[in-house]
C-alpha cells in the first residue's frame, strides 16, 4: 500500500520553525497498530491520519475523519496537526470548500481559511485552581525554584498549567529545561499527562504577545512540544479571564518558536489561528 505523506510546519510563516507534523491521506482505513508504527517511524510529536468518506475525494469533500498519534500513543486532541492537516487539504489538494469539518475523538472541529492563516474552531478547556501543596515535589521537578503565581488543572485533558510570577525573568523561563525522567518519576498517578508553563507577556511591546508558554509531555513520548495548539484551549480560557480580553496573541517559547492568534467566544469555544508551511511531500510504502 502506498500512502501520500507530508511534513508541515505549523504555527509559523517560515520553514523550520513552529511545530512539524506528519500528515497521511488514507484512501482506505488502516489498522491502529500500523498507524502507531508510522507515528513512531516519523518520530514527530504528532502524525495525523485523514480519512475521506466514500464517493468523495480530498479536493471536493467537506467532511473527513481525523486521528492523531504521538510516537507512543493516540491522543484525543491536537492543534498543530489539525492545522497541518487543513493546510494539506487547502494548499495542496486545493479543497475549495469554505469550511472543512474534521470528525475526531473531541467532536467535530471546523476549520477555514482567512487570508494567509487557517482558523480552527476548538473546545475551550478553562482550567480549575489546583492545590500546590499536594504536588510540591512535581512542581519543583518542572520549574525548580522559579516563583509560581498560579497552578491550575484541566480534568478534561488531564493537563497541569503552571503560571510563573510576573517578576520572573523571561530568560529564565525560556531557558527552563526540566528532565523528562524526573517528571515521569515525580508523577506516576496518571492524573497528569502533560504540563504547561506560562508567563504573562508584554502586550504593549512589539509584536505585543499577551502571554508566553512552554509545553512538556514525556508521558506521551514528547519531551517538549515546540508549539502546542491544544494547550491553548487551556491557556486561552485562563488568560482571557486574567487579562479581561477575548482576543489575544500568544507565543510558545520553544527553540523553534511559534505564534498563535486566539479568540475566546461566548459559546464556550475558542478560535485558534495560525500559519503553516508544507516542507516535504512523498509516498509512504506500507
Amino acid at each position: 500500500m502506498e500512502i501520500p505523506i507530508f511534513t508541515v510546519d505549523a504555527f509559523t510563516k517560515v520553514p523550520f520553525k513552529g511545530n512539524p507534523a506528519a500528515v497521511c491521506l488514507l484512501e482506505n482505513e488502516l489498522q491502529d497498530d500500523i498507524k502507531q508504527s508510522i507515528a513512531a517511524e516519523m518520530n514527530l510529536s504528532e502524525t495525523a491520519f485523514i480519512t475521506k468518506h466514500i464517493s468523495v475525494d480530498f479536493s471536493s469533500g467537506s467532511r473527513f475523519g481525523l486521528r492523531w498519534f504521538t510516537p507512543k500513543t493516540e491522543i484525543a486532541l491536537c492543534g498543530h496537526a489539525t492545522l497541518a492537516s487543513a493546510a494539506v487539504l487547502f494548499y495542496l489538494k486545493k479543497n475549495a470548500n469554505p469550511v472543512v469539518v474534521f470528525e475526531t475523538m473531541s467532536g467535530e472541529l471546523y476549520v477555514r481559511q482567512h487570508e494567509d492563516s487557517i482558523i480552527m474552531d476548538f473546545p475551550l478547556n478553562t482550567p480549575q485552581p489546583q492545590d500546590q501543596r499536594k504536588i510540591k515535589g512535581f512542581l519543583k521537578a518542572v520549574v525548580g525554584d522559579l516563583p509560581i503565581e498560579d497552578v491550575c488543572y484541566s480534568p478534561a485533558l488531564r493537563w497541569l498549567m503552571i503560571r510563573l510570577a510576573d517578576s520572573c525573568d523571561r530568560s529564565k523561563f525560556t531557558s527552563l529545561s526540566p528532565v523528562a525522567e524526573d517528571l515521569l518519576k515525580s508523577e506516576t498517578t496518571g492524573e497528569i499527562k502533560s504540563v504547561i508553563v506560562t508567563i504573562k507577556g508584554a502586550p504593549n511591546a512589539q509584536p505585543g504577545y499577551d502571554f508566553y508558554s512552554r509545553f512538556f509531555a514525556p508521558w506521551y513520548g514528547v519531551a517538549e512540544d515546540p508549539v502546542c495548539g491544544s494547550a491553548h484551549t487551556i491557556l486561552a480560557g485562563y488568560w482571557s479571564e486574567k487579562l479581561n480580553k477575548k482576543k489575544m496573541l500568544a507565543y510558545q517559547c520553544s527553540s523553534r518558536g511559534g505564534e498563535l492568534e486566539l479568540e475566546v467566544r461566548d459559546d464556550g469555544r475558542v478560535n485558534i489561528s495560525g500559519r503553516a508551511q508544507i516542507i516535504l511531500q512523498g509516498t509512504l510504502k506500507v
